[in-house]
């Protein structure tokens, strides 16, 4: 879900939450509270939609060809190579 359809199903929503308190006769420190903390459910909901699509996401090429470069740069050794401090050129 993008940023702009959120937001406007936020206001949607918090829309009818003030219509509902005040159809219902609540006072304005009621309807205030019940605003706050239907915006902050709606945040966090949101908050953990975005967390899990990103969680769930397979990675795009650009991040498989990343890591690929990345394991090609690095100075692994190979199997069964003996590390020294004193290498030859020749």
């Amino acid at each position: 879900m993008s940023l702009p359809k959120f937001i406007i199903g936020m206001i949607f929503a918090l829309a009818i939450v003030v219509a509902w308190s005040y159809l219902g006769g609540a006072s304005i420190g009621t309807t205030l509270m019940r605003v706050i903390i239907c915006a902050v459910i709606i945040q966090a909901g949101y908050f953990v939609i975005i967390y899990a699509m990103i969680a769930r996401s397979a990675p795009t090429p650009a991040d498989t060809l990343r890591d690929a470069e990345r394991k090609l740069n690095t100075p692994d050794a190979v199997e069964g190579e003996k590390l020294s401090a004193r290498r030859s050129l020749h």
